[in-house]
C-alpha cells in the first residue's frame, strides 16, 4: 500500500474518478447500453466479461512488468471498443483505435499517453509478432490469456486461426502461465 490519503472506496460513481476510471466506467456503460445482440457474433455477457477479465490480467501484468498499471488498463479495457460499439471484428484492431483515441481525447488524455494506448490497441491482434513495445505486447498477453480461459478457447483458436498462428497463441498463453507462476 501506499501513503496515499485514506478514502473510502467509490464503486465508479461520482465526479473525483480519474481519467482511467472514467474511461473504464465509460466502456462499461456501452456494454451494458447496448439493446440488440441477437444479430452480433458474441453476447453482452462475453463483451462485458472479457472487458472486465482481461483489464483485471493487464492489471496484474503491469505490475509484475514494472509498467504504469493505469495506462496497460486503459489500452486493455479499449482493444476491443469497435466490436463492442459494432459487434464486427473485421479490422476492429485498427477500427478501434480511432475510437479509443477520441474517448481518451475526451476525458483529457495526454499526447503521449494517448499515443502508448492507441499503439497498443492497433497491434494487439498482431498475436504471431513480438515487438519491444511493452504496452501492445501486454494487451496482447492478457487478451489471450484471458481467452484461454473459457471452455473450449482452445478448440476454437484451432478452428478459427491458421496453424502458425494458433501456435503463436498458445506460445503466448504457456508464457504468461509461467509468468504469472499458474501450471500449464
Amino acid at each position: 500500500m501506499n501513503n496515499r490519503k485514506l478514502q473510502d472506496f467509490h464503486h465508479y460513481k461520482g465526479d473525483s474518478l480519474t481519467r482511467y476510471e472514467k474511461v473504464e466506467r465509460k466502456v462499461i456503460e456501452i456494454i451494458l447500453s447496448i439493446k440488440d445482440y441477437s444479430s452480433r457474433k458474441d453476447s453482452k455477457v462475453f463483451e462485458f466479461m472479457h472487458a472486465c477479465g482481461s483489464i483485471q490480467i493487464a492489471r496484474i501484468l503491469a505490475q509484475k512488468r514494472k509498467l504504469n498499471v493505469d495506462i496497460a488498463a486503459t489500452a486493455t479495457i479499449l482493444h476491443d471498443i469497435q466490436t463492442i460499439s459494432s459487434g464486427k471484428y473485421k479490422d476492429h484492431a485498427k477500427l478501434s483505435t480511432p475510437i479509443a483515441e477520441n474517448l481518451l481525447k475526451e476525458f483529457n488524455f495526454p499526447k503521449k499517453e494517448i499515443e502508448i494506448i492507441t499503439n497498443a490497441i492497433l497491434h494487439h491482434s498482431e498475436k504471431e509478432i513480438y515487438t519491444k513495445e511493452p504496452y501492445a505486447e501486454l494487451v496482447k498477453d492478457a487478451d489471450v490469456f484471458e481467452c484461454s480461459l473459457y471452455k473450449n478457447a482452445e478448440g476454437f483458436y484451432k478452428i478459427h486461426k491458421p496453424p502458425h498462428i494458433y501456435k503463436e497463441y498458445v506460445s503466448r498463453i504457456k508464457k504468461v502461465r509461467k509468468e504469472l507462476g499458474a501450471a500449464c
